[in-house]
């Protein structure tokens, strides 16, 4: 399974590599020209938020992306720094131990993340975000159908 790992300082700008590079890995993995799009969109997404969680929470450490070319998928996930509580799988979007639970009031920065995973959600069918002590990840995949090399 070829992997490429991409990691960067949590800077807006930075987003924009990320796409090409997942948008480029996809499309050698097989990831059907009509997706690329979307590709494009939801890496976006998910590192815009991993970005916005690192400077709201004041981590330096870098967003990591990692893009794996399976034999019939491909898949890309993007982790954060941000300490959660318990691996659970969190369906809604509302990652655990993150100020808006059900303790706290929701604010700004709460109602921007949910709506970038409902963005994400809404692009990419297969979609899970993992929250953990060490920091959460978005994990999407889509299928490819590797191009088959003549000799």
């Amino acid at each position: 399974m070829p992997t490429v790992e991409l990691r960067f300082s949590a800077q807006p700008e930075h987003v924009r590599t990320a796409r090409l590079v997942a948008a480029a890995v996809a499309r050698r993995a097989g990831v059907d020209e009509a997706v690329l799009d979307e590709v494009r969109l939801a890496v976006g997404e998910a590192c815009s938020r991993a970005v916005g969680l690192h400077r709201g929470h004041g981590i330096t450490a870098p967003v990591s992306v990692v893009l794996t070319e399976g034999e019939k998928s491909f898949s890309i996930e993007v982790g954060d720094a941000v300490p959660g509580h318990g691996s659970d799988s969190v369906s809604s979007g509302r990652r655990q131990g993150v100020a808006g639970g059900p303790d706290e009031p929701e604010t700004d920065t709460d109602s921007e993340d949910e709506m970038g995973l409902a963005v994400i959600s809404g692009l990419v069918d297969d979609v899970e975000v993992r929250s953990a002590p060490d920091g959460g990840v978005i994990r999407m995949s889509w299928p490819a159908s590797p191009a088959v090399v003549v000799s």
